[in-house]
């Protein structure tokens, strides 16, 4: 009898357990919300490629196809702020991918998948919670010097991934060790995304990997979010992983006035230029062209050459980044003269509607020379955009946030005949240079740049 009631008491004990720990689970879970509700793939949607998705057993299930790009399976909706946690399985040798604060658009490489990239690695490397960018910078925290994440990643079995993007930090864990900690502004809002990597046509097709238990939070995120004891990855002026791989440069260091100085001086201009929160800013002084602190121009010159920078604009503005500069011309009034990527307001500015050729005078134009394409996409005013220029063997390109609007061969005979045709066809040799500095415009609209950065080529 005593052993009886000392066996219930046990079971009723384990049992009391039992219900407390599963109300606690169910308390710790009910702040997380099914984005994949385990039966079916409503409110997800595939892109890209020719891979398959699948539900069974509450699980999603993506298999590779040969000769196929990579292929999404993506969120109808789209999230700025939140908390990711989900689990994969896949086999030991097929990169896959969770994309976050991704998009696909008409205007971005024919709607090309782009954005962050959780990587997925049972390779040898081992990069598994990584961040890569998708078809766009590539690698940005790799995971060469994190060997407790490296080691995390179980092959062949599920595997547990957190992923936090709040404001402009993204943190994610792999089986509860911290994986990347990064630090970058460049999209705010996207979807989430699994990813079928493409395989080619040597790769293993029918090849499965797994996702369950999607789930998300949107609200009350300091609640709920995590500190990580890694260094964090800071990407404002500063070069990428892949940029310090590829032999990219710092052009402007975030914080000084170092290696620039006036167009028509030796030195920086005192007034009408200010560095504030890593932003180099040319100040507004009513519109005129360098009437205030003057155009500024790097203190080397360059020939072959890519150059980037982030500008933003502020309503009505008018800039420019000009290249192949020689500051020994026009030491009078106005600009100093070279090829000019334009930054102007379409929208606002009457330059955009001026030019010796039609449309020549709006952003990313060769200015008064090149229209450049009207498919373009700017972002709003206040907000970044990308400038990207390629200068190889007088084989120029202007690219604008990702995309080719224009390309051009210096010294060609319709280069020549367009420079007769237009304001500089009194200027001996435009744009013929061998070499020249690059300049950053006054022309008296407040206008932002950071990330400015350099490749050169012999």
């Amino acid at each position: 009898m005593n052993i009886i009631l000392k066996n219930n008491f046990i079971g009723i004990s384990y049992a009391l357990i039992f219900a407390a720990l599963s109300s606690c689970t169910a308390e710790n879970k009910n702040h997380l919300t099914p984005i994949f509700n385990g039966q079916d793939l409503k409110g997800w949607h595939v892109i890209g490629g020719e891979a398959t998705y699948d539900v069974k057993n509450g699980e999603i299930i993506g298999t590779t196809v040969s000769n196929t790009p990579n292929t999404f399976l993506a969120t109808d909706a789209t999230f700025t702020d939140f908390i990711l946690d989900l689990d994969f399985k896949t086999d030991s040798v097929s990169n896959s991918g969770v994309q976050i604060r991704s998009n696909s658009l008409p205007w971005y490489r024919d709607g090309m998948v782009h954005g962050y990239q959780v990587e997925i690695d049972p390779s040898k490397r081992a990069w598994s919670g990584g961040i890569y960018d998708e078809k766009r910078r590539k690698w940005l925290n790799p995971l060469e010097d994190n060997k407790p994440a490296q080691t995390a990643y179980k092959p062949n079995d599920w595997n547990h991934y957190r992923i936090e993007a709040i404001g402009d930090t993204i943190r994610t864990w792999i089986n509860d060790v911290p994986a990347a900690y990064l630090i970058d502004d460049m999209t705010k809002e996207g979807f989430i995304a699994l990813q079928v990597h493409s395989i080619g046509a040597k790769g293993k097709p029918g090849v499965e990997i797994k996702w369950r238990n999607v789930e998300l939070i949107t609200e009350n995120l300091e609640k709920y979010s995590k500190s990580s004891p890694l260094e964090p990855i800071i990407t404002k002026n500063n070069l990428t992983f892949q940029e310090q791989k590829d032999g990219w440069q710092m052009l402007w260091d975030g914080k000084t006035t170092n290696g620039w100085r006036g167009a028509k001086s030796d030195s920086f201009p005192e007034k009408g230029w200010k560095i504030k929160n890593g932003e180099l800013s040319v100040l507004a002084s009513g519109g005129g062209e360098s009437t205030a602190g003057g155009d500024i121009v790097t203190e080397n010159m360059y020939s072959n050459f890519e150059m980037m920078t982030d500008f933003k604009i502020t309503e009505g503005a008018n800039s420019g980044i000009k290249y192949y500069v020689d500051t020994e011309l026009n030491k009078g009034e106005g600009s100093s003269i070279g090829l000019e990527f334009q930054i102007l307001d379409d929208d606002v500015h009457p330059d955009a509607k001026l030019g010796s050729h039609e449309g020549s005078r709006t952003v990313a134009s060769l200015y008064d020379l090149i229209k450049a394409d009207t498919a373009k996409h700017m972002n709003p005013i206040g907000e970044w955009n990308t400038a990207h220029i390629v200068s190889k063997n007088n084989k120029v390109e202007h690219w604008l946030n990702g995309v080719k609007v224009l390309e051009y061969d210096r010294g060609s005979e319709d280069f020549l005949k367009l420079v007769s045709e237009s304001k500089y066809k009194d200027w001996p040799n435009f744009g013929l240079l061998e070499k020249g500095n690059i300049l950053l415009q006054d022309h008296g609209d407040l206008v932002s740049f950071k990330n400015i950065k350099i490749k050169t080529y012999e």
